[in-house]
């Protein structure tokens, strides 16, 4: 999923000297050592592209696509199970505004690092030293060549010949949508009509849009579907983000950590998504250099 407007970089390279592992928001964390006892971070005056290793283990490493197509085909196999039991549901209650009984069967799938691989997009940035903006990634999405993830296709294909709709909750904005379907069917993924893509800007009657949330989306599709499953590479792709904190991500996990493997799917994405900027409020506006500070504030150096 790529956020609206401020899907940027991203995972750290490990510096010369020092690996890097994710921690808590813009402070130091209790248990996180100050910056001035990692002297070799702080002595590398040329610092490496955040996205620089992202891209290049999602682009080369056996690991990514082993990944992905190990989530796809386990999901296959309890996909048989789902369809046959008449009370399971990939929604959660709040979002289920509707009985799901009777109603044709769908999996939801988030589009950009779930189905299509647009690491090729985000290779371009880092060539150019350049971030995340909307111009060139509109760019990027007309050209409509973007691959499909490993085991995707294989997925999505079994799904449809089981009668399950697949829709495509996409973060890509409307109009974006023609190139997406294009790509979508170039790619070889099932696409039944137009109706499937439910993408940024898809209205929807009596559900507040936040953001780039897709809580309407999905409310959306639960009124004409019972969602079997879900697919996506960010927390958000399955429940609404309320507080995109640390704290606030951590207890979404949590209260929904069984649904994972079953009814939720996720997906590898190192390269951007919505836990960099729980790292430093939230604000796409500070200099580069003081997200990355904010982001060196969160590593975990042991206890």
């Amino acid at each position: 999923m790529r956020p609206f407007l401020i899907a940027a970089s991203l995972l750290a390279l490990a510096l010369p000297l020092s690996a890097c592992k994710r921690g808590d928001g813009q402070a130091p964390a209790p248990h996180a050592a100050p910056l001035a006892h990692v002297p070799a971070i702080a002595a590398v005056s040329q610092p490496a592209d955040d996205n620089l290793n992202a891209v290049a283990w999602v682009q080369t490493s056996v690991e990514y696509r082993a990944l992905s197509l190990q989530t796809y085909r386990a999901a296959a196999d309890h996909l048989k199970a789902a369809l046959k039991e008449p009370n399971w549901d990939a929604l959660v209650p709040d979002e289920r505004g509707n009985a799901a009984t009777g109603l044709k069967p769908a999996v939801v799938m988030d589009v950009d690092e779930t189905v299509l691989d647009n690491s090729p997009y985000q290779a371009r940035l880092i060539r150019d030293g350049r971030e995340y903006d909307e111009v060139s990634w509109d760019q990027w999405v007309a050209e409509k060549k973007a691959r499909p993830l490993p085991g995707v296709v294989d997925f999505a294909k079994a799904a449809n010949q089981m009668g399950v709709t697949v829709l495509y909750v996409s973060n890509r904005a409307v109009h974006l949508k023609e190139a997406t379907l294009a790509n979508l069917r170039q790619a070889g993924l099932p696409v039944a009509d137009d109706s499937v893509f439910l993408g940024l800007g898809t209205v929807v009657e009596g559900c507040e849009q936040h953001g780039s949330e897709k809580n309407c989306r999905r409310r959306l599709a639960g009124q004409q579907y019972r969602v079997l499953m879900q697919f996506g590479d960010q927390i958000g792709d399955f429940v609404q983000v309320q507080v995109n904190t640390r704290e606030g991500r951590d207890a979404l996990y949590e209260e929904y950590a069984d649904w994972f493997g079953e009814r939720w799917w996720m997906l590898p994405n190192p390269t951007y998504g919505s836990w960099e900027p729980a790292l430093f409020d939230n604000e796409w506006r500070q200099p580069r250099e003081a997200r990355r500070e904010a982001k060196r504030n969160a590593l975990d150096y042991a206890p």
